[in-house]
């Protein structure tokens, strides 16, 4: 074990009590949770960082948005407005925060997305704003126990699996491992395409010696998808200098470094705001490479961020500027997936009245 982690491992073990104290209150019943009559779908995680919950989100529109009415509602991290605010025309990235307002400019004719800190607030002013919504998903809500979902859905990015992390700041994870008892179906996510069955075999043995024994698992990768323009009016080129601001950055560079010709790769801590000395420095770095054919590429997190800072992102205009769109597919039992949340979601309603 690393000395620095021997080191942080009294103030992990803090925040571990306070924390379990704090969900042992929720489960004895001192704390409450509110429970609502739509079908409520928490997505979370107990790892920080990048787990891919953007793009699972975006799989459960898909699977469900034709059958029922959606709301996703997120808190909007790093966003510059406060309390709550229905996605309209007039937002953008600094409005509503990256995500959401990711899924507002790919969904927003299908789905109502919606911000607020305060979800047991939120959702009722949700369903004031359209009755008619069924299920009302909630972005990275794990540990947001005020309100109580009908399906609590957890990740585990394969990258960093939660069952051999520590808790904060020894590791990265929220809570302790046994709080994976809570999940309904847990998803490990960004998994290779050749992972095999005796290492998924492994995989869920490990996860169920904190989960619930009956808990399914399920196992996903990330499909990146054709680069698409964003800046300029040049070609796409292989030669590629890429620059990101998410969370868990190894996928990214690997898929980049295999399928293209990486020059250099700029990274920022997650969520960065870009201001306009990052973007001018990273035009004078692409200047100065060696290369007649080149060009950025980026990622769909950062492309809405860009979208939303005209006067900052100018020194981009007129560069070759692409995106890569992607896509979280299972590697397994995609169809028993969907089959499972559909029946879920129909039984709830059903009891509720609303089907």
């Amino acid at each position: 074990m690393p000395i620095l982690r021997i080191l942080l491992l009294p103030f992990a073990f803090l925040y571990t009590v306070i924390t379990d104290f704090r969900n042992y209150l929720y489960n004895n019943g001192t704390k409450k949770s509110t429970g609502f009559d739509r079908f409520l779908i928490s997505v979370g995680n107990l790892t920080a960082g990048g787990t891919g919950k953007t793009p699972f989100v975006e799989l459960l529109i898909r699977t469900l948005n034709e059958q029922y009415r959606i709301a996703i509602l997120s808190r909007g991290y790093k966003r510059k407005t406060k309390g709550f605010k229905m996605a309209g025309a007039d937002d953008d990235s600094k409005t509503l925060g990256d995500e959401p307002y990711q899924y507002f400019t790919k969904y927003g004719n299908k789905v109502k997305v919606a911000v607020g800190e305060k979800r047991v607030l939120a959702i009722p002013q949700i369903m004031d704003f359209d009755d008619k919504i069924e299920i009302i998903i909630l972005d990275d809500a794990f540990q947001h126990r005020s309100v109580k979902p009908d399906l609590n859905i957890l990740l585990n990015d394969f990258t960093r699996p939660f069952y051999t992390d520590y808790v904060m700041p020894a590791g990265l994870l929220r809570e302790s491992r046994i709080n994976a008892n809570r999940a309904d179906i847990i998803v490990v996510t960004k998994c290779p395409d050749e992972l095999g069955k005796a290492e998924m075999k492994e995989i869920r043995k490990q996860i169920l010696r904190y989960s619930k024994n009956d808990t399914p698992i399920y196992f996903s990768g990330i499909r990146y998808l054709q680069p698409q323009r964003l800046f300029g009016i040049q070609q796409f080129s292989k030669n590629i200098f890429l620059f990101s601001g998410i969370g868990n950055t190894a996928p990214l560079h690997q898929y980049v470094d295999k399928h293209f010709n990486l020059l250099s790769y700029k990274r920022f801590s997650d969520h960065y705001l870009y201001k306009s000395e990052d973007l001018n420095a990273l035009v004078k770095a692409y200047n100065a490479i060696n290369s007649d054919e080149k060009c950025f590429l980026t990622t769909e997190k950062d492309m809405v961020r860009l979208l939303s800072m005209k006067e900052e992102a100018r020194f981009l205009f007129d560069y070759p500027v692409f995106y890569l769109p992607i896509e979280l597919y299972f590697l397994e039992n995609g169809d028993f997936f969907a089959d499972y949340i559909n029946i879920e979601v129909g039984k709830e309603l059903k009891n509720i009245g609303l089907k």
